[in-house]
């Protein structure tokens, strides 16, 4: 589903440069569940923004399903990050004006969906993950457990074949992060593919392999007893 060869991204920042990503390697198939970790500056966020499409190589090749990204004009990008990839970070990044509903749909409403069709498939998304009774509040009215699943709601809401989750569960207590991972964990069962970054051990361990980034190179990969393959 995936293939990267030989990324490379560098950064000028001012007269230094940076090369984030040395040469990465890394295919992952439908339906795996991979976890990326390594200390800060290992380049785990600059390789998580180029399989996500939110940023180009500086050199290398990266295919998703089957299409060059490289090949693929702004609109293009655009239409895949939309349709193919679903995000879910740690700061939510909802919209605080809009009701939780109104954030869900946002996904539905770049794909071009009329408006009934958004409200049911927004309505499903969030019963989905058990907080249909808050559609109509907002985020602000919601505990950070309730606006994390609203986040995944919005991340799920265009049936994506992907979805990436950046310290999914950063800003929760041991026991919500606990429930967040159990709905990342269903929807890699129900044939999701799922990539999380996280710098948290026990994150890791939910996922069926470990890859270990280290001064922007793959340091190992490491299967877990979470393995289905």
């Amino acid at each position: 589903m995936l293939k990267l060869r030989h990324i490379v991204k560098d950064y000028d920042a001012g007269d230094i440069h940076v090369r984030a990503l040395d040469g990465i390697d890394l295919e992952v198939g439908r339906g795996d569940y991979l976890a990326i970790m390594g200390p800060s500056g290992s380049g785990k966020s600059t390789l998580m923004h180029i399989i996500g499409c939110l940023d180009r190589p500086t050199s290398g090749r990266y295919e998703l399903n089957g299409r060059d990204v490289a090949d693929m004009g702004d609109a293009d990008l655009a239409r895949m990050r939309n349709k193919e990839i679903g995000f879910v970070f740690q700061q939510f990044n909802l919209l605080p004006r809009e009701t939780l509903q109104a954030n869900v749909e946002i996904p539905l409403m770049y794909a071009g969906a009329g408006a009934r069709e958004r409200r049911r498939l927004a309505a499903e998304a969030l019963d989905r993950m058990g907080i249909l009774d808050r559609a109509h509040h907002r985020p602000s009215e919601v505990s950070g457990g309730q606006k994390q699943r609203a986040a995944i709601a919005r991340a799920l809401v265009n049936a994506p074949s992907l979805i990436l989750a950046d310290e999914p569960t950063g800003n929760l207590d041991s026991k919500t992060g606990g429930e967040i991972l159990d709905i990342l964990g269903s929807l890699n069962r129900d044939g999701v593919t799922v990539i999380v970054v996280t710098h948290d051990r026990e994150v890791g361990r939910r996922a069926g392999h470990i890859v270990h980034l280290k001064d922007g190179l793959i340091d190992s990969v490491e299967a877990t007893t979470h393995d289905h393959h």
